[in-house]
């Protein structure tokens, strides 16, 4: 092969590579969508049937690096579709690589606004790296059902 024949080559392949890998990864859309379907299945399921099944990860509710997280509106952990051990916890103090309280910053948006997209640095479960995620968020009651996605 020629030099440049070898340099088609592997340019092509990545850029192959690039697109499965951005398949891999969930979009705001996959998010906001998650949120809906979390909600109607928190109304017709019940809480402790629908919190029980986003947290254990049961088919549907962890697409990707997508999944489903519910929290209280004093921070407390009710659903985790990555982490079960966070549930039960208040996370209000919790802050991101930048300092940022995320948590505290998603509930009181959650009271002010209902529908919402809030930015911070989370740890990817797919690449281990911390990485810019966005959640998006939509209050039921007294909580937030969210979803988020990474940014790449």
């Amino acid at each position: 092969m020629t030099k440049f024949s070898i340099f088609a080559f592997a340019a092509a392949a990545a850029i192959a590579s690039a697109s499965v890998q951005a398949e891999d990864f969930a979009t705001k859309k996959d998010a906001e969508s998650i949120v809906v379907k979390a909600i109607k299945h928190i109304k017709s399921a019940g809480k402790d049937t629908a919190y029980a099944d986003f947290t254990g990860k049961k088919a549907g509710w962890v697409d990707k690096d997508l999944y489903v997280v519910v929290y209280d509106l004093n921070g407390k952990v009710l659903a985790h579709g990555q982490n079960e051990k966070q549930v039960g916890k208040e996370l209000i103090g919790m802050k991101d690589a930048d300092g940022k309280e995320f948590v505290k910053e998603r509930v009181d948006l959650t009271k002010s606004k209902g529908k919402f997209w809030h930015d911070y640095k989370f740890t990817d479960p797919v690449t281990k790296k911390i990485l810019p995620k966005s959640m998006y968020c939509e209050k039921l009651e007294e909580t937030a059902v969210c979803a988020g996605i990474y940014k790449r």
